[in-house]
C-alpha cells in the first residue's frame, strides 16, 4: 500500500481521485478524524469500504462535498432553512440530511443523504476533483477508537486501503453536529460539534431533537 508523506498538493489529489474513479479506497485528514473515501455511487466501491471497515453495509454513510454548489447537484427539495444552515456553517461540523436527487443514486445512502463541506481543503479539493461527494466515514474498525493520524489508518486498515494521504495529526474533537431537514421542523439526529442553541439562532426558531 502506497504511504504518502509529503506536501499535499494537487499531483497527489489527483492520484488519489483516479483511485476514487476507479473503485479503490482512499484516507485522508480532515478538520477532526482521518476519513476514508469510496466513490459513493459505486457499489462496488462502497461494498469494499464496508468491508474494509466491518461495518453494516446497509448502514448509510455521510458524504463530503466540495462545496454548496455540488450539494445542490445531488440532493433534492433544499428548503430555505437548509440553505441558511449552509451559509452559516459550512465549511464545518454540520452535517445536513436531505432528500436524494433523482439523478442521482448513491450506494452508499438511501432516499436521503447527509452532507458536510468539511473545514479542511484536503477533502474539499479531492471531492473537486472526483467531480462528485466523497464518502466521509472514519478510517477505522467500525467501533473502535477513531485514527488521528495516518499511522492509525495504517494500523486499523493495513493493505485495504490503496492510498493514505498523510496530512499529519487531525485534531480529533467532537463529530459534527446531524440535522435532518427533510423534516418540518428541522431534527437533530446527534449533537456533535455544532449545538442546538447555536442551529436554533441561525434558524429564529426551535428545532426538535432525538433524546
Amino acid at each position: 500500500m502506497p504511504h504518502e508523506r509529503q506536501e499535499i498538493g494537487d499531483e497527489l489529489l489527483q492520484k488519489a481521485a483516479r483511485i476514487l474513479s476507479n473503485g479503490g479506497l482512499v484516507a485522508y485528514p480532515t478538520d477532526t478524524v482521518y476519513g476514508l473515501a469510496a466513490d459513493p455511487t459505486n457499489a462496488e466501491a462502497v461494498s469494499r469500504l464496508s468491508e474494509a471497515k466491518r461495518r453494516d453495509s446497509s448502514q448509510p454513510m455521510p458524504h463530503l462535498v466540495a462545496n454548496t454548489q455540488m450539494a445542490s447537484r445531488v440532493v433534492s427539495n433544499v428548503p430555505a432553512a437548509a440553505r441558511d444552515l449552509m451559509r452559516a456553517f459550512w465549511p464545518g461540523a454540520l452535517t445536513i440530511v436531505l432528500v436524494e436527487a433523482a439523478s442521482y443514486h448513491s450506494a452508499a445512502a438511501a432516499r436521503t443523504i447527509g452532507l458536510r463541506v468539511p473545514d479542511h481543503a484536503v477533502p474539499r479539493r479531492l471531492s473537486q476533483l472526483h467531480g462528485g461527494p466523497i464518502t466521509g466515514t472514519s478510517a477505522n474498525i467500525a467501533g473502535e477508537p477513531e485514527p488521528l493520524s495516518a499511522d492509525d489508518v495504517r494500523d486499523a486498515l493495513g493493505d485495504a486501503v490503496d492510498l493514505i494521504i498523510d496530512g499529519g495529526p487531525c485534531s480529533g474533537g467532537r463529530p459534527s453536529t446531524v440535522i435532518d431537514c427533510t423534516r418540518e421542523p428541522p431534527r437533530v439526529l446527534r449533537v456533535g460539534a455544532v449545538s442546538i442553541d447555536q442551529i436554533e439562532r441561525v434558524l429564529a426558531r426551535k428545532v426538535a431533537a432525538d433524546d
